[in-house]
């Protein structure tokens, strides 16, 4: 069994939830900035 598509889909997960988190907190400074 090939491991490497849950590897992918894994990080896939990682980097696309930490994307997230840093476009929230992003959003969250600017509105407070204000």
């Amino acid at each position: 069994m090939n491991p490497w598509p849950f590897v992918i889909g894994a990080y896939g997960v990682t980097l696309g939830g930490a994307g997230v988190l840093a476009l929230l907190s992003y959003l969250a400074m600017v509105r407070a900035e204000k």
